[in-house]
């Protein structure tokens, strides 16, 4: 027996990475629903290689009967609708920012806390983390289980892909344009993002961070530890899918560069490719597609005592996205809702 599961914002970038990454990775399911707005219902989407599913309107939908929710249709809605389907027994896993600060609801990277998806019961959901900080916390979680990391300063170069579909295509047709002499439009990013970088990822705060900047320091500290100093700079760059990070870590006791990329080797999630030659490192179109996190670059940093430098590259849609949502499933449905399958 499997589950009845309900992927909402079907449609979307992340949405049909969720459903693929269900069937590549056999998920146990009885019916998977495709869910999406008035504007989407009707159409179909593609589950595995053969099945297509006829998209269904989130807003008439009755999750009665469904046991899992993956969500990825945006805060707003998330806000809407997830009440409404834990409410109906569902345990809803979403990808949105709404809930992740929540006090109440489990904020989970499977190879970093996965204790914490117990914390489920509370309020029915579980909060996916923003694609930057799990990439992140997958590579500083065994470090920090040997070091204790005092401080991080990450910059990010993430992919447009992060912004959804119109920002896909907005780099593809100013790249066009450009070459074609046509007139530069801008609807999705506040600058040209053609060739272009924009140090500028969701709306600015009071003390001149922005708020991608922000999710990156407070979600860190919840996933792996209150303690933990983050300092981040969030940049867009022209790249379609992939997210890449420069990290600076400071930590409490000696922790070298050669015994980092020893940890790391064996780490869940992790691969290293780190030879100090040309092309000795993963890039952002190598790792479009993969589901690793890729750490290259190591080395000492001289400048502060017990410092490491390194950059990490990791499929936005997948480890940052659709796979992460999906191995929470995963577990949830093998170490709490086994019993319900099986019913």
């Amino acid at each position: 027996m499997g589950y009845r599961v309900a992927v909402v914002g079907a449609t979307g970038n992340v949405g049909r990475e969720i459903l693929q990454t269900l069937a590549e990775r056999n998920f146990p399911v009885d019916e998977v629903v495709a869910l999406a707005s008035q504007r989407s219902a009707g159409g179909e989407v593609s589950f595995g290689e053969d099945d297509l599913l006829k998209v269904q309107r989130l807003d008439q939908f009755n999750f009665k009967g469904i046991d899992i929710v993956l969500s990825s249709a945006g805060a707003k809605v998330s806000a809407e609708f997830a009440p409404r389907a834990s409410a109906a027994g569902a345990v809803v896993i979403d990808n949105t920012s709404y809930f992740r600060m929540d006090p109440d609801v489990p904020l989970v990277v499977p190879e970093v806390n996965p204790q914490a998806i117990a914390g489920y019961k509370k309020k029915n959901i579980i909060a996916n983390p923003n694609c930057s900080t799990i990439q992140m916390v997958v590579a500083l979680k065994p470090l920090h289980d040997v070091a204790s990391i005092k401080r991080v300063v990450v910059a990010t170069y993430q992919s447009v892909s992060g912004a959804g579909k119109d920002a896909m295509d907005e780099l593809f047709n100013q790249t066009r344009g450009i070459y074609m002499n046509a007139p530069m439009e801008r609807t999705k990013f506040t600058k040209q993002i053609a060739f272009n970088c924009i140090p500028h990822i969701d709306v600015f705060m009071d003390d001149g961070y922005t708020k991608e900047e922000w999710k990156m320091q407070v979600e860190t500290k919840k996933i792996l530890d209150p303690k933990i100093k983050v300092t981040a700079t969030c940049v867009r760059v022209p790249v379609f899918v992939s997210h890449a990070e420069a990290v600076n870590v400071e930590f409490e006791k000696p922790l070298s560069a050669d015994e980092a990329r020893a940890i790391l080797k064996s780490a869940p999630g992790v691969g290293i490719v780190d030879h100090r030659v040309d092309e000795g490192y993963v890039t952002q179109v190598e790792a479009a597609g993969e589901d690793k996190v890729y750490v290259s670059r190591l080395r000492d940093d001289h400048t502060i005592d017990n410092g490491l430098s390194f950059w990490v590259v990791s499929d936005n849609l997948r480890k940052g996205a659709a796979l992460n949502a999906v191995q929470i499933a995963e577990k949830l449905a093998s170490d709490y809702l086994s019993g319900k399958a099986a019913a």
